[in-house]
């Protein structure tokens, strides 16, 4: 699998031939000044809750490259309204095919709502399993005892993980995170693009190497394979 890094928490994977986008805010993101959203990829989008920093860009990519976006309902609602119609609607505990491989979406513990201030419904993270390796994307959560339902249920072979706190886990919880899905390769997100989520990365690597894990920090713009 191919992934490249566009900031804050928004990555594209390639799984199966296939691109999927996740949580997509490039254009306001300062630190991504130097990716073109015009030119990202996409025969997917995943959207895991409904703030603008994961689905400033939504639409707009969704337009230019008639992605699938697979959200929940109320932002499928929302979307529907921007003129979108391409759109897979779920909801926390379903779990679809498609044709790289299958989503299961299951819970994370936030906060949601839409640009226009309607309501984002209950927001999401998503275990994606192909044919070769599966991942757990958290987006934006809190440490919960229910990461261990994904550890017990689903075979995980890297993660997607929030480590900013203030607005969601931090480094700490997310070591925590790792033990409760069974899974010690780890990419971590949603830090250091607003001050509020300012993460020494340094230590934040040494506190999961001290720990027997492995945390990835991606450059914007990286690609790496798993």
């Amino acid at each position: 699998m191919k992934i490249t890094y566009y900031g804050h928490s928004c990555f594209g994977v390639e799984v199966n031939g296939k691109h999927l986008l996740f949580d997509p805010f490039i254009t306001p993101n300062e630190l991504a000044k130097d990716i073109n959203a015009e030119t990202v990829k996409a025969d997917y989008i995943l959207i895991s809750h409904g703030h603008e920093d994961h689905i400033a860009d939504a639409v707009a990519i969704a337009k230019r490259t008639n992605a699938l976006v697979v959200c929940n309902w109320e932002i499928y609602v929302w979307l529907q309204k921007q003129g979108l119609t391409n759109i897979h609607p779920m909801n926390t505990g379903g779990k679809k095919m498609f044709d790289f491989g299958s989503v299961k979406c299951v819970k994370a513990e936030h906060s949601s709502s839409l640009p226009d201030g309607s309501n984002g419904g209950n927001p999401m993270g998503f275990v994606i399993e192909g044919t070769s390796k599966n991942f757990y994307y958290a987006g934006d959560t809190a440490l919960t005892y229910d990461m261990k339902l994904i550890g017990e249920y689903r075979h995980i072979d890297f993660a997607f993980l929030p480590i900013g706190d203030n607005f969601t886990m931090g480094v700490d919880n997310a070591i925590i995170a790792t033990e409760f899905i069974n899974c010690a390769d780890i990419i971590g997100m949603h830090f250091n693009t607003f001050p509020y989520i300012q993460v020494n990365t340094e230590e934040a690597k040494f506190k999961f190497e001290r720990a027997g894990k492995k945390l990835t920090i991606m450059n914007i713009g990286e690609t790496i394979t798993k």
